[in-house]
């Protein structure tokens, strides 16, 4: 599945990933390939993806997971 991290000023990753993992304000969840359509608002806290096998973590302050067709886009605040 196709990951999008996007900030206000650029698109800050782009590519295929195995799971994304994310802090959703009900609560942390992940994502993987075939997942069902979802909108979630994230909040502060740690995302995490797979990519080629590495996981990569970063921190983030908040924003908003779009799920649909196996891209998982993540706007970030």
């Amino acid at each position: 599945m196709t990951l999008k991290i996007i900030s206000a000023e650029q698109i800050e990753f782009e590519g295929t990933v195995e799971q994304v993992t994310l802090p959703g304000v009900m609560g942390q969840f992940q994502v993987l390939k075939n997942h069902a359509a979802l909108i979630a608002a994230l909040k502060e806290g740690r995302m995490s993806y797979v990519a080629d096998g590495n996981t990569v973590e970063r921190d983030i302050h908040g924003g908003v997971a779009d799920v649909k067709d196996n891209v998982v886009s993540v706007c970030l605040y």
